[in-house]
């Protein structure tokens, strides 16, 4: 008897090699805000921090299981191979499950993420005016997090670097006077601060977890649909 269809098993080879793209997009762009400098203020702020932990450590998990189980499935369509393609529906339903919860995850506390991230950025404030050790090494990070995004402190601007402004003058200075400078103690520093530029950063990390998570279970159901079909026809041959 015939084999499965020749469109149904080359769609479903296509499907899956876009599939498998789709897990490599996403355990790359995982890793890169597990990494991100930019992300670990709401990744590292108490049990909230601990909540968006879990969701981007559950997509790097999602993304490497992707990769291989779509690799077999392509596998599976072109060799029409049963046990594979069912190995695929099977596993695929698990990962399903762990994407829609880490899309719930970061949507559920990206508002008490980004409200603790703001909390901490105003503590942080205070460590631009000190000279003890853990101030220099924030007070490092600050300065060269000033000159890339041509921001001035966290919460009152060029105020908040206290009698440390001298050190930080050069990143902080606004070379062309214009609506995004003030002046300050008789020199023109960046108007805006950094604790936006932060949070703004923090806020789109988590809409990239919540958009690939949901957006990627819309995916994972047609992949179930369409080795289910391919299974049936190769059963009937």
């Amino acid at each position: 008897m015939a084999g499965a269809s020749p469109c149904v098993k080359y769609s479903m080879f296509v499907f899956n090699f876009v599939f498998l793209l789709c897990g490599i997009l996403i355990l790359s762009i995982a890793i890169w805000i597990r990494a991100s400098k930019d992300g670990q203020g709401a990744v590292n702020s108490g049990d909230n921090g601990a909540n968006s932990h879990s969701s981007v450590n559950m997509l790097i998990a999602v993304g490497a299981i992707t990769v291989v189980m779509s690799f077999l499935a392509c596998y599976g369509a072109l060799k029409e191979n049963r046990c594979m393609l069912l190995l695929f529906f099977i596993g695929l339903f698990p990962i399903l499950l762990m994407q829609l919860t880490a899309g719930i995850l970061a949507a559920k506390f990206k508002p008490e993420a980004e409200r603790a991230l703001k909390a901490t950025l105003r503590e942080s404030a205070q460590l631009l005016s000190q000279t003890n050790e853990e101030g220099r090494k924030f007070q490092k990070t600050m300065v060269t997090f000033q000159k890339e995004f041509k921001c001035c402190g966290l919460i009152s601007g060029a105020a908040d670097w206290g009698s440390n402004f001298e050190e930080a003058y050069e990143s902080c200075k606004c070379s062309n006077p214009s609506d995004s400078c003030i002046t300050y103690t008789g020199r023109n520093v960046y108007k805006q601060t950094c604790e936006p530029v932060i949070r703004a950063s923090v806020s789109n990390h988590l809409d990239v977890v919540i958009g690939l998570s949901f957006g990627l279970a819309a995916v994972e159901v047609l992949g179930m649909v369409f080795s289910m079909i391919l299974i049936c026809q190769i059963e009937k041959r």
